[in-house]
């Protein structure tokens, strides 16, 4: 790996200003913090996958990096360099070199475009200059490469099914030839069989083409399956990262233990033997976050001393980090005997 990442987040916050639905024009919009410091790493190669419950803020994270939506504070650095500080004309190269994967595959298509202009406007809208011959031949290539037929060109959305058209897609983030894909929950609209397929083609394209990978989904085997790393949320903030075996095989944060017993063993007996906790309450509003740890409302392990000011991310192991420190130090107790 470079000194250098290829991408480096740090203490990225997102807060969106919200006003009351029917206020008036003067009442004072309140502060909803969206992200509350997110800080990682990626190297080129690697995927990270990132995963937490609806509404931890991952999804805003990855349109934050992208700049679709303007962050609040920290830094996104794309090899070494600001992107909040890049003129415009770099900041165009970057949307190039990173690219996004919607959550549902349909909705994310023009139903009006056929598929062939569908994959070609990113091409079209960054090097008009190409010739057509060569928009044709780049569009049939990555068609045939992502398992769809050239013939299918003049096609729209609507005549194919959910799978194929998240392959439409992924057809149009590579077709820029990016070093970055963000993949926002790209499976979860999708059955469990096809689910498999495109999960499997990701890895396929990231093998054969040097991607670099984040990878937001629900699932914490289906992120396993695919991930390098994984980075746990939990209402804007990060709880626990470690590289995938070892966050799934040896969880220290409460919420993150919680996340792993929730996925089902492909086992009918030992399922069923098994114990499912179940996290009591409801995810606070980030309208009004708790004080202190975040998590701390639903925790089994609470105390009172987490009340008392924001956790800092601890190691626990090199390459693994915890924002517990009442788990963390018992995991560190355990190490040193």
């Amino acid at each position: 790996m470079s000194d250098t990442p290829l991408l480096k987040v740090e203490d990225l916050r997102v807060t969106f200003a919200i006003r009351p639905r029917n206020a008036w024009p003067w009442t004072p919009s309140k502060d909803l913090h969206a992200v509350g410091g997110v800080s990682f790493e990626l190297e080129k190669g690697e995927t990270l996958g990132i995963v937490g419950e609806s509404g931890s803020g991952k999804s805003t994270v990855a349109r934050a990096i992208i700049n679709t939506i303007p962050s609040s504070g920290g830094r996104v650095m794309w090899k070494g360099e600001d992107l909040l500080q890049m003129s415009k004309e770099n900041r165009r190269q970057h949307r190039q070199a990173a690219q996004m994967v919607f959550q549902d595959p349909l909705a994310a298509l023009n139903p009006r475009m056929k598929v062939g202009e569908i994959i070609a406007e990113p091409l079209i809208t960054h090097a008009p200059d190409t010739s057509k011959a060569e928009v044709r031949r780049r569009v049939g290539e990555l068609m045939e490469r992502v398992g769809l037929l050239p013939n299918q060109v003049n096609r729209y959305p609507h005549e194919f099914s959910g799978g194929q058209c998240q392959r439409i897609g992924i057809a149009r983030a590579l077709i820029l030839n990016p070093e970055l894909v963000i993949c926002d929950e790209p499976v979860s609209a999708l059955d469990v069989s096809v689910q498999a397929q495109v999960i499997n083609l990701l890895s396929e394209l990231q093998r054969d083409l040097g991607l670099s990978l984040i990878f937001i989904a629900h699932d914490l085997s289906v992120v396993k399956h695919i991930s390098d790393r994984i980075l746990v949320m939990y209402l804007g903030n990060v709880m626990e990262m470690a590289d995938a075996d070892t966050l799934i095989d040896n969880p220290v944060h409460p919420y993150t233990r919680s996340l792993v017993q929730a996925v089902p063993i492909p086992d009918p007996v030992v399922e069923l033997a098994r114990k499912h906790p179940v996290l009591e309450g409801d995810l606070p509003s980030p309208l009004s976050p708790p004080s202190g740890c975040v998590f701390r409302t639903r925790c089994p392990v609470a105390q009172p001393s987490c009340a008392q000011g924001r956790p800092i991310m601890q190691q626990i192991a090199p390459g693994h980090t915890s924002a517990c420190p009442i788990t963390a130090q018992e995991r560190i107790a355990e190490a040193l005997r």
